[in-house]
């Protein structure tokens, strides 16, 4: 009788309890927040970044943004699956601080039955490549309605291999950044800074639009630049919050802090255009939102609401200032403002994950998310170092990429192809019926 009673509740508690993954098992619920954070991320470039960027050009431009950031995400999907997610994410023996190896080339190994923690690896390496997409796909705003269609491929896709790639092993995949602990928990060095870096510096060699600063280049269409903010917010969560690779308070408290950012982004650059100017726009508060997203987004899984709050505001500040001297004072036509928001955005989540990650701060403070920080001073030390090198070696290489490619194919359409538009003549179509 005993035994039977025992055999019973042995029976209901295997039944009913939540099971416990072993180190080599899969979890469900984290690899079902993992699937779910790989379609955000996705979302965000196709459709949001293409429709946000798109409504930002002319008429005669866009279909052209749209098919840059689709082509990317095309082509830069299958440079990660060739070799992209090996380089980045597998172990490069005497060179691993530097590059990862070439072990997965082609995902070979990637099966069904491996696991990458407690996840799938196909998963793992899914929703690692939806970072890959959307990270050269921030620069198309910076030469956009006037990169040949051509180049922007072969500029993108080299980019990747060569930037993009070692930058995310460095961070990410074990090399020497990670092991300087550099704080970056879902792209403020990876993804912000190379590609608003590389974003400047392309717009610097191609050279300003015909008629910058002398002809009125409004955005053509600021409900769909509105309506791709709209998906970038909301696929940021995966961006950020599924960066904790779990389902845990990890990612909930990654999540509340994303939000809390991009909503007091959106405030502080809409209270500086109403002071200044009279009047707040509404390509103002959803530029300000994707500052605050931007900045948060090195410290998402380190900091409380409290900093998140600050960090938000001071993004809205930086970027709206920081526009403006990029524009008006250095006269670069960085068309849609990558540098200024994702890349300074990147910067400064970088270093002020060094602050508001400290558990010396009180309200303000990461809550203990961040281990093993032991000051504030260090850290930051760490942080700088990360920030600086990140900045230097993607100006060298883009700079010297662009260069190459310019010699070889040319970069730029030609002048009456820039002033008609690069619609019709690249790709023979038109956005509109006119």
């Amino acid at each position: 009788m005993t035994l039977n009673f025992v055999n019973i509740m042995w029976a209901l508690l295997v039944i009913f309890l939540p099971s416990v993954a072993s180190a080599n098992e899969v979890n469900g619920a984290n690899t079902a927040w993992i699937l779910t954070s790989t379609a955000l991320v996705l979302m965000m470039t196709l459709p949001g970044l293409s429709l946000f960027y798109a409504g930002l050009v002319r008429v005669k431009n866009v279909l052209s943004i749209l098919m840059q950031c689709f082509a990317i995400a095309c082509v830069a999907s299958v440079i990660w699956m060739i070799a992209g997610y090996s380089l980045a994410f597998t172990d490069g023996g005497e060179l691993n601080s530097w590059i990862g190896g070439l072990s997965n080339v082609f995902l070979a190994g990637v099966q069904e039955e491996t696991v990458s923690g407690d996840i799938p690896e196909s998963v793992f390496v899914m929703f690692q490549m939806t970072f890959a997409i959307i990270t050269p796909a921030l620069m198309v705003g910076a030469f956009a309605e006037r990169m040949k269609f051509s180049a922007m491929l072969v500029f993108s896709s080299v980019w990747l291999l060569l930037v993009y790639v070692p930058v995310t092993h460095w961070v990410w995949g074990g090399g020497w950044l990670a092991e300087m602990g550099l704080l970056d928990f879902a792209g403020g060095t990876v993804v912000h800074i190379t590609a608003g870096v590389g974003a400047l510096v392309a717009a610097v060699v191609l050279g300003n639009r015909n008629g910058y600063g002398k002809t009125a280049m409004p955005p053509h269409n600021l409900t769909m630049t509105v309506t791709g903010a709209g998906m970038l917010w909301v696929g940021w969560f995966g961006f950020n919050a599924g960066s904790a690779l779990a389902a845990n308070g990890d990612a909930g408290m990654a999540m509340l802090v994303t939000h809390m950012s991009a909503a007091c982004g959106a405030l502080s650059w809409m209270i500086i255009e109403w002071i200044r100017h009279g009047k707040p726009s509404v390509l103002g508060i959803v530029t300000g939102m994707v500052a605050g997203l931007g900045t948060i987004t090195p410290a998402s899984g380190f900091v409380g609401p409290g900093g998140a709050v600050i960090i938000g505001f001071t993004a809205g500040i930086v970027c709206y200032f920081m526009t403006a001297w990029i524009k008006n004072g250095l006269k670069i036509d960085d068309s849609l403002d990558v540098f200024p928001v994702h890349g300074v955005g990147g910067i400064l989540g970088t270093f002020l994950a060094g602050i508001f990650a400290s558990t010396e701060l009180g309200v303000f403070s990461g809550q203990g998310f961040a281990e093993g920080i032991t000051s504030i001073g260090e850290q930051l030390g760490v942080q700088v170092v990360g920030i600086v090198a990140t900045f230097a070696y993607t100006a060298i290489i883009s700079c010297v990429l662009l260069k190459i490619i310019d010699k070889v194919i040319g970069l730029r359409v030609d002048k009456e192809v820039e002033t008609e538009g690069l619609d019709i003549n690249e790709h023979d179509e038109r956005g509109y019926i006119i």
